[in-house]
């Protein structure tokens, strides 16, 4: 591992400051620029007229991206004329929807000629920036929260008026260029290790599926005899094991629940087989106004999946008291049966195929596993003692697994964060990076960096400066 990180540990204050006039920004160095927004953006509004362009670009995790020509069918307007017309070196802002989505990347950098929907804010640059600097400047704002404190405060939109008078502070354009690099340079670095991160979480949840696969579908005595099951999913079982349909094992419950109860929703973890039970819904959105008159009454030990997402896995055994919305079937074990052993049974990719075959619907998104057709599905059906010990078994043995999976994704989240906190550092002029030369190294280091190096796990931890807490709010999420 070379030591880049420990140089970007190494930056430093610039030696002048003086009072921005903001209390969200505090001080800035003492020799850049400041002036109001409409010195530094212009808006820019082109209309499609007469379908000059018709490249469709979409905002998505904070890049400006072209959509593909599959995710248009059904959700374009009747023309493309009404869409706005951009140029690369374009900012987008998703100015709308404040109030509800606190979470969403809202600022990306067109690299593309196309069309965006003309609901989104076009700015373009004066000479004072450069087009990469000013889409710097107000991703940080955006990562840093700042549009959520413009307007009246019960607006959801942003319009250029809320840009026009707000401060824009202005480095010499060579700062701004080494500002660029240098983000770049580790943001090329943060991408890497995450995706050294994602694969190794894909090949831990890959050994866990196999784990729980065996020992759900044949059990834990690798001798045993086997016989036919007569259905495709299950293939050959042990010989002492039943295939019974699940008109046989669960009764459907359809008990109304008290409004009040906690409210419980299935986690979807597509194509993941992982422990995902029922979990009180921690959504920031306001439930209080749902209508949960038909909700449904979820005792511990139900199982309950959505219609529309079981076959992505969206089923769980409930840990909770608490009411699902109608989009779920709750369903109860008849007899003595673990409902742990069918959690696992029900997240493995051989279920989940069965479940997509016996949803139906006019699309994909529409598909539907409605509770006749559960009741069709046959499953495997141990006795109650090994039940029992495959549970006790899969519990211990994914357990480490568990953990990795668990620390790559802090991993994750730790780097991400600690990008965000660099962005808005840097941008604001907290950290200087004169020093530094284009390849984003300390001036005089001797570093040649790989693109193509694996990162490695103690990359984390130059980065950072060990571990960081955790910020509140750190942005890296989707539209």
């Amino acid at each position: 591992m070379n030591n880049t990180g420990h140089h970007m540990t190494d930056l430093r204050p610039y030696p002048e400051y003086r009072d921005s006039g903001l209390p969200w920004l505090g001080r800035l160095p003492q020799h850049w620029g400041t002036g109001p927004g409409f010195a530094a953006f212009r808006e820019k509004e082109v209309k499609n007229t007469g379908m000059q362009e018709k490249t469709v670009l979409s905002l998505s995790y904070g890049r400006i991206v072209v959509k593909p020509p599959e995710k248009l069918h059904g959700l374009v307007p009747e023309s493309f004329e009404t869409y706005q017309v951009l140029d690369p070196g374009d900012i987008i802002i998703r100015s709308t929807d404040l109030q509800n989505d606190w979470n969403s990347l809202r600022v990306g950098l067109v690299r593309d000629h196309g069309i965006i929907t003309s609901a989104y804010l076009c700015l373009k640059t004066t000479a004072a920036l450069t087009p990469e600097f000013g889409y710097l400047l107000l991703h940080a704002f955006d990562l840093m929260k700042v549009f959520y404190g413009m307007g009246s405060g019960l607006r959801q939109n942003l319009s250029f008026s809320d840009f026009k008078r707000m401060l824009i502070f202005v480095p010499p354009p060579d700062e701004q260029a080494a500002i660029v690099r240098f983000l770049d340079h580790a943001n090329r670095r943060v991408e890497r290790f995450v995706l050294n991160r994602r694969r190794l979480i894909e090949v831990l949840t890959e050994q866990k599926q196999a784990i729980i696969n065996r020992a759900v579908t044949r059990g834990l005595d690798p001798n045993v005899r086997l016989k036919p099951s007569g259905v495709e999913w299950l293939a050959d079982i042990p010989e002492p094991w039943d295939c019974l349909p699940h008109r046989a094992v669960f009764e459907e419950i359809k008990e109304q629940g008290h409004i009040d109860e906690p409210l419980l929703s299935v986690t979807i973890s597509k194509g993941i087989i992982r422990q995902s039970d029922l979990l009180v819904n921690s959504s920031k959105k306001d439930s209080s106004n749902l209508d949960k008159s038909k909700y449904k009454l979820v005792m511990p030990d139900d199982i309950a999946y959505n219609k529309m997402r079981a076959w992505q896995g969206a089923v769980g055994v409930s840990r909770y008291r608490g009411i699902v919305s109608p989009a779920y079937i709750v369903v109860r074990l008849r007899g003595a049966n673990n409902a742990d052993y069918f959690h696992f049974l029900f997240r493995t990719p051989g279920f989940a195929k069965e479940a997509e075959r016996w949803s139906y619907g006019i699309t994909s998104d529409m598909w539907s596993l409605r509770s006749e057709h559960f009741k069709m599905i046959y499953s495997c059906i141990p006795p109650r003692p090994e039940q029992d010990a495959i549970v006790c078994f899969l519990d211990e043995a994914t357990a480490d697994i568990n953990k990795a999976i668990d620390r790559a994704r802090r991993e994750i989240a730790l780097i991400r964060e600690y990008r965000t906190r660099l962005i808005a550092d840097v941008v604001t002029g907290k950290l200087d990076v004169r020093g530094l030369a284009p390849g984003g190294q300390l001036a005089g280091a001797e570093i040649v960096e790989d693109e193509n190096q694996a990162v490695d796990i103690d990359d984390v931890e130059v980065l950072v400066g060990g571990e960081p807490e955790l910020v509140e709010g750190a942005a890296d999420g989707e539209e």
